[in-house]
């Protein structure tokens, strides 16, 4: 049903060098897998290969902007191959997505997608350089773990090894292969057939007395006020930088936003909530912003999102996060 880097990877998160148990936790299993591995690391990739194609026919700027921060990733690798020497692997994976947030959050920083609307093609080619030699060092970090992955990235990346030491190695005036994604998200439904299916495996076992035991289905007649957790799966949330909040002229309950989620352009999204916010009050926020709702036709314009908030007791309150968390993270 699944593939199965995404349980090595969830195993090497959880052992250390004793002997103890572990828990397959099935929800934090998948939100693990998404968040780290595919929100993370895969996201470098997918988030800066694009432009190097496409405005330098796949071709890596023959200089590094950041060397501070490559030298960062690269003398992590001595903690990293430690912790691994040690079977620490649980402080492997963590040292790991350390790394990937540092990468992350330089592409936030930097914006390549709003460089690239602006022109500035040259530079965009040096952010990726350096989130993509980054990426460089993740996988060789990964490959003991994630040999698929990593053999996948290497052929993208058009390298020849994935030797430990060659994360010394930069990738400058170099070519690389069309991106191709390397992981999916989990879908609840895959887990679901999984678990439906080991159900079925269960449902008759022969006891020691020679009678059979039956795995009973949910009969809770309470679980129609519920949603199943696949439907709630089909919302998408991301964070979101508030670039500008204004009220809107003829319009006293709405505030407008310009919203950055990680994307090419900006969003534009309309939320009732002038009533509880000055404008400059949500402005340079960090919000959560549902962005696959479909886009909703207003008399002041096109909403193409809603802003998460919470109301009790008549007062409402915008969720807001720390300045820390990267722009387009996904929430899983």
């Amino acid at each position: 049903h699944l593939n199965p880097e995404y349980l090595r990877y969830y195993f090497a998160s959880k052992l250390s060098a004793s002997v103890e148990d572990i828990n397959l936790d099935l929800e934090d299993f998948m939100q693990k897998v998404n968040s780290d591995l595919v929100g993370k690391v895969v996201n470098i990739a997918s988030r800066s290969a694009g432009f190097i194609h496409k405005n330098h026919n796949g071709k890596l700027s023959d200089e590094l902007t950041e060397p501070k921060l490559i030298d960062e990733i690269i003398c992590a690798g001595d903690e990293i191959a430690a912790a691994y020497e040690g079977r620490e692997f649980a402080k492997v994976t963590r040292l790991i997505m350390a790394c990937a947030d540092k990468a992350n959050e330089y592409i936030d920083t930097q914006k390549p997608w709003a460089l690239n609307k602006a022109g500035k093609f040259g530079e965009v080619q040096k952010v990726c350089t350096v989130s993509l030699n980054i990426f460089h060092k993740l996988i060789i970090y990964l490959a003991p773990i994630l040999p698929k992955l990593s053999e996948q990235a290497r052929e993208f990346l058009n390298i020849d090894s994935l030797e430990f030491d060659t994360r010394h190695r930069h990738l400058l005036s170099h070519h690389i292969n069309p991106f191709t994604p390397l992981m999916q998200r989990i879908d609840k439904d895959k887990v679901n057939a999984m678990i439906n299916d080991s159900k079925e495996n269960l449902t008759q076992i022969s006891g020691t007395d020679n009678t059979k035991k039956t795995v009973l289905d949910e009969t809770d007649t309470t679980k129609s006020a519920y949603i199943g957790i696949d439907e709630f799966a089909k919302v998408t949330m991301k964070v979101a930088h508030v670039v500008k909040c204004q009220s809107v002229e003829g319009a006293d309950k709405l505030l407008q936003f310009t919203l950055d989620v990680g994307e090419e352009h900006t969003r534009n999204v309309f939320s009732g909530i002038a009533k509880f916010y000055q404008p400059e009050e949500l402005t340079d926020k960090k919000v959560i912003c549902v962005t696959n709702l479909a886009p909703r036709k207003m008399k002041f314009g096109i909403s193409e999102g809603m802003i998460l908030s919470a109301e009790k007791d008549g007062q409402l309150t915008v969720i807001t996060l720390p300045d820390t968390m990267p722009i387009g993270a996904v929430l899983a």
